[in-house]
């Protein structure tokens, strides 16, 4: 009787949430009518050639992280939330990708890194290789390596680049310029002494010797390329960040001697330093912060800097004004290490709020480049590498703040949930032989982890499709359902790069600079 009296007061107070223009059938008629009419100018479809490709990766952004979003961001607004917009939601051609890794039903970021960076699918927990290698197995990567949509595209001279706001050597960036059997071997230091002598590379190492001509890339994870124990330039007394290397090379002074003579190569470490940076004079730039983040309660108005500035400056200098192939991606905290550049994937964890909010910023760094690029020669991809287990629900009231409980408690155990639950990890919390009581722990706390259903020490990935979102030339070719490896086959033949040139003709290939948000074949990976 007293659940029966709760939902009915539920109800009620939906009732009362409703707005007025929406009680108005002619509302819904006229939003429709203008769906519509919009839908039928797609029609003409936009078969230009792209002179610049985006990439926006929110790793492990699932359908129902985006529509949590979407929400939050309205609520961020002063709205109810539901009927707000993210920038992704206006991109006229929506499709899903199958993500599962060769070898995985539910896939890790390696493989599926793989399969929408270098148009192949891998197995779970390798990089840059086909299905033909073993992870851990050194000896199986001989002659199996793949190539990128960041090497077709500097192999057709334009500029490119990765922007993230975890390390530059993670799973999720690093398909585009590593080829490795363990997603792990960060640097020669965390290689077991079969693949050294087997001449395996680690991944930072490659990150300076495979294509070495990278205009832009920001990330985090500077440790990896300093020799082992070398104290952080940020932090010279924790121990924790100091440099791994085992072959005592610091391959940031590598990086810089490797450039043509006459060319400016700038390292940053710090936010301060990239702001202090004139980009009109720097040819390349490498960025790597202990911090490449902010906390989503310390963002001002401009957003992120690493994200926000790192995208908009290195797409509207020079550094990427030959053509953008851009790729570009946000981490969030993970369990163990909540803000540590270590770490990656948006709801990872089951911090919702942080993991939400991330989301909401990666959104401001897509309208960032909605703004400065045109659709008629820029094709912009936002998509994701995998779901998790995330999942919001409980007869929520229109306008329930997203973070916030359900009207109802459970009809078994008699106690309030959050709406945002997850299926597994360590918010599986038992107190006196019962689950815990929401309310009597303060679930609107930025480090709270929900509720989930099996306790993990940490969350998994979800198996689902996941959305991919397409604006600009040839956008069209993303639709329906397909393959997670098909991504990168479109967007190189939007811009007639990589091997599917049949349909290009000099004439229609353009010569002109962009202004982009991110970085060139801007990886922007989350």
């Amino acid at each position: 009787m007293k659940a029966l009296l709760v939902l009915l007061l539920a109800q009620l107070c939906s009732a009362s949430l409703v707005p007025e223009r929406e009680k108005d059938p002619e509302y819904w008629r006229r939003q429709a009518q203008e769906t519509l009419r919009n839908a039928l100018r797609l029609q003409r479809l936009n078969q230009n050639v792209a002179k610049n490709l985006i990439l926006f990766l929110g790793d492990g952004m699932g359908v129902s992280t985006v529509t949590a979003a979407r929400i939050l961001k309205g609520q961020l607004q002063h709205g109810q939330g539901e009927e707000s917009l993210l920038e992704m939601d206006k991109f006229p051609f929506v499709a899903l990708a199958k993500t599962y890794n060769t070898n995985a039903q539910v896939p890790d970021s390696a493989g599926t890194a793989t399969a929408y960076l270098c148009g192949v699918k891998a197995n779970e927990g390798t990089l840059g290789v086909s299905a033909g290698v073993t992870r851990d197995r050194c000896n199986t990567t001989k002659g199996q390596e793949v190539t990128s949509i960041l090497r077709w595209a500097k192999d057709a001279g334009k500029a490119v680049g990765i922007v993230t706001t975890t390390r530059v050597t993670h799973a999720t960036p690093s398909a585009a310029y590593a080829h490795s059997a363990n997603r792990d071997w960060y640097s020669d230091g965390e290689m077991p002494p079969d693949a050294l002598e087997g001449g395996c590379k680690d991944i930072a190492r490659q990150l300076v010797e495979n294509i070495p001509d990278i205009e832009v890339i920001l990330g985090g994870g500077r440790k990896y390329m300093y020799p082992k124990n070398v104290s952080d330039v940020e932090y010279p007394h924790e121990e924790k960040h100091r440099g791994t290397r085992l072959d005592r090379r610091n391959l940031v002074q590598a990086w810089q001697e490797a450039k043509p003579p006459g060319k400016v190569a700038e390292y940053v470490w710090h936010r301060r330093g990239l702001l202090a940076l004139n980009l009109s004079r720097v040819d390349f730039l490498l960025g790597e912060s202990l911090h490449p983040k902010v906390p989503w309660h310390q963002l001002g108005a401009l957003g992120d800097p690493w994200l926000v500035l790192g995208c908009w400056g290195s797409c509207s200098s020079q550094l990427l004004s030959q053509g953008c192939c851009c790729l570009q991606g946000m981490a969030a905290p993970c369990p163990g290490g909540a803000g540590s550049p270590q770490n990656a994937s948006i709801p990872l964890g089951m911090l919702a709020k942080q993991a939400l909010h991330e989301a909401v910023e990666l959104d401001r760094a897509i309208g960032l480049a909605t703004r400065l690029t045109s659709t008629q020669d820029t094709l912009s991809v936002v998509t994701a590498d995998h779901s998790h287990v995330f999942t919001f629900g409980g007869y929520t009231p229109r306008g329930n703040p997203i973070f916030g409980l359900a009207p109802m408690q459970s009809d078994v155990d008699r106690k309030p949930f959050t709406s945002i639950l997850y299926g597994n990890g360590p918010g599986y919390k038992i107190v006196a032989g019962e689950r815990e009581n929401v309310s009597a722990v303060d679930f609107a706390h930025a480090d709270y982890q929900a509720q989930s259903a099996v306790p993990l020490r940490q969350e998994t990935h979800g198996g689902e499709d996941v959305a991919v979102f397409a604006r600009g030339p040839m956008a069209h070719l993303l639709h329906g359902v397909h393959e997670q490896n098909y991504i990168p086959h479109a967007m190189a033949y939007a811009a007639c790069i990589g091997s599917n040139r049949g349909h290009c003709n000099a004439a229609a290939r353009p010569a002109t600079p962009l202004l982009l948000p991110f970085l060139g074949l801007l990886l922007l990976l989350c």
